[in-house]
């Protein structure tokens, strides 16, 4: 088993064991198992799925830092939410939003700003879909 911990500003969001992590980090996709080597990885916006007992459990995750050693794991990242915290209409909102500020494109848009708002919505939705 794993040993986890997620933290965000918010301070702890999980902690408990898990059997494996999938996540996606700037390098490709990889599968955490028990007695995996030691590695610091930053994830990226995206799905984030742990065997939690003997189900398989699905996050939105906005990026963050992973470190693993010695069966122990640390995720740090500004927000996630599992399928079932997800609300669905305010994604979808945050989503419109983001679009409607690409499409202005005046001088005071912020497009970095909005290009990660629109990619952090489109993650929650499909995370939610799947």
């Amino acid at each position: 088993m794993i040993k986890i911990k997620i933290i965000t500003p918010l301070g702890l969001y999980k902690e408990g064991e898990i059997g494996s992590a999938h996540v996606k980090t700037v390098e490709g996709e990889t599968t955490i198992l028990p007695n995996h080597m030691p590695i610091v990885a930053m994830l990226i916006t995206s799905k984030c799925t742990l065997m939690e007992g003997n189900e398989y459990k699905d996050y939105a995750i906005a990026g963050g830092l992973l470190q693993f050693q010695n069966n122990e794991m640390r995720i740090l990242t500004d927000a996630i939410e599992g399928r079932e915290e997800i609300d669905i209409e305010r994604a979808r909102r945050a989503k419109e939003r983001a679009e409607n500020r690409l499409k202005k494109k005046d001088s005071r848009t912020n497009i970095k700003r909005a290009e990660v708002a629109l990619a952090k919505a489109i993650n929650r939705i499909k995370v939610y879909s799947e």
